[in-house]
């Protein structure tokens, strides 16, 4: 199977198999058009010579030398099995069995100092009334994670919320608790922690950037658009508090020895700002080179919900702001932008192309109450609850459910391009937004296509600047 498209001057093929990606001539591109069906799967025999009746419709625009090479070309490729390759993942599809669990998303806080409009979590208390983690509970979480981790030596916690800097004291009190079990059970702990920036200070900027391995913080881009849908308590906007208290953040990540230096910015666009690359530009400006601007997914019903028909002003805006990304590479300015940021060389292992994030499997989430869910997304269904910390109980029949939920046992997945790159998208959005964690929610899935598409098309424009 191939995936071709064209775009910002270049024509480029993807061997879905193989992963090998060809940046090819007018003529090469054309030719395939030619060999594949609608689905991208070759649809004639390779042989030494092209097939005539596919000769004859190449010559209304180039030679038989040009087309001879073309065929060559192609037919090489083919042979060394990078193009129109075989599938040979399927076979292992079926095999996957549940894997130790090597992160949790432990909810501090379900609780929120913000209001904002499209908070999948009902601005913070999940649906489930307004508490905050006990320090008790959250070493029992931490238990959880030791028991259930087994022989993984690397493991990833997040502090989540709500807000988890409301509830920062008990923060640090898992954190130490982890850290005091890291040399009994040969483990090493990595700290993420989520925040909407409005309660950091001094002590908690310096505690985060010693101990959190990433921190994500949460703001929406320019100051409309920010405050528009991120409200306080009291309906004021946030961006002004926010802003200097996360360029500090920032300023001082890594600065003293044995900080760490990872972090992003983190904004949502809906369809008030379909102009985002306008929000990713602004926050670099504000001094953060690492930047996540990703559409809310929410119901066809919202007031700002992004539905089919706002798909192709989003289309052109991404190739907007991949344009502009190059354009800022060559003159040494550029930045991370994470929708973009996509490996080619080496790319996930096979189980992770297969299966994803590793929701219910290898990562879950974990409620003040001490409930454990598949991730933080799906808290609050009942229905998907399948465990607790309090008695270290976990459902094995649900995590062996999710650890079968691989590209292959979604229908539309299949015959899917992009299958190895999203592995089957977001199984919390595919049951709320498609009935069925197996079904494949249809605007994420075209969203996901795009930003990929930009994304190798920047790889190949950044090859041509090296070699300039």
């Amino acid at each position: 199977m191939i995936h071709q498209y064209s775009l910002n001057g270049y024509q480029i093929v993807l061997d879905v198999h193989s992963g090998a990606i060809h940046i090819v001539d007018q003529v090469v591109y054309d030719l395939l058009k030619l060999l594949s069906d609608e689905k991208g799967e070759l649809k004639v025999e390779m042989t030494p010579v092209c097939p005539e009746e596919i000769k004859a419709q190449l010559l209304k625009s180039y030679s038989e030398e040009e087309i001879k090479d073309a065929y060559d070309e192609v037919l090489e490729l083919y042979q060394g099995e990078v193009l129109y390759s075989k599938d040979d993942y399927e076979q292992y599809a079926n095999m996957m069995v549940a894997s130790p669990i090597k992160a949790m998303c432990l909810h501090i806080a379900h609780d929120c100092n913000l209001r904002c409009k499209y908070c999948f979590a009902s601005t913070g208390d999940f649906g489930g009334g307004r508490k905050l983690l006990s320090a008790e509970t959250g070493k029992k979480a931490i238990d959880f994670l030791l028991k259930y981790s087994k022989g993984r030596k690397n493991l990833e916690l997040d502090f989540f919320g709500g807000e988890p800097l409301m509830n920062f004291d008990v923060v640090k009190e898992v954190v130490n608790y982890a850290r005091s079990k890291e040399k009994e059970y040969n483990k090493n702990f990595r700290f993420t922690i989520t925040t909407n920036g409005v309660l950091l200070d001094d002590d908690k900027i310096d505690f985060i950037n010693k101990e959190m391995s990433n921190v994500v913080l949460s703001i929406d881009g320019r100051k409309e658009i920010n405050d528009q849908l991120r409200p306080a308590v009291n309906g004021k906007g946030s961006y002004d508090v926010i802003v200097p208290k996360y360029q500090k953040l920032v300023a001082n990540r890594g600065k003293n020895p044995g900080d760490y230096d990872q972090y992003y910015v983190r904004g949502t666009f809906t369809k008030h700002n379909l102009d985002f690359s306008k929000d990713v530009f602004h926050l670099n400006e504000l001094g953060f080179d690492q930047i996540s601007v990703e559409p809310v997914v929410s119901p066809e019903y919202a007031e700002y919900a992004i539905t089919e028909k706002e798909l192709p002003r989003i289309f052109e805006e991404y190739e907007t702001l991949a344009k502009q990304l190059i354009q800022r590479k060559k003159e040494g300015t550029g930045f991370n932008f994470f929708h973009f940021m996509i490996d080619l060389d080496q790319g996930p292992c096979a189980i992770k192309r297969l299966r994803g994030c590793g929701c219910g499997n290898e990562y879950v989430a974990v409620t003040p109450d001490g409930d454990v869910y598949p991730c933080h997304q799906f808290v609050g269904m009942e229905d998907w609850k399948m465990g607790s910390v309090e008695d270290l109980s976990v459902d094995f029949k649900k995590k062996d459910y999710f650890a079968k939920a691989n590209v292959y046992a979604k229908e539309d997945c299949k015959t899917c391009w992009a299958k190895f790159y999203c592995s089957g998208g977001c199984n919390a959005n595919n049951l709320q937004y498609a009935g069925d964690v197996l079904k494949s929610h249809k605007i994420s899935c075209e969203l996901e296509k795009k930003r990929l598409e930009c994304a190798i098309m920047i790889k190949a424009a950044l090859a041509d600047l090296d070699e300039e």
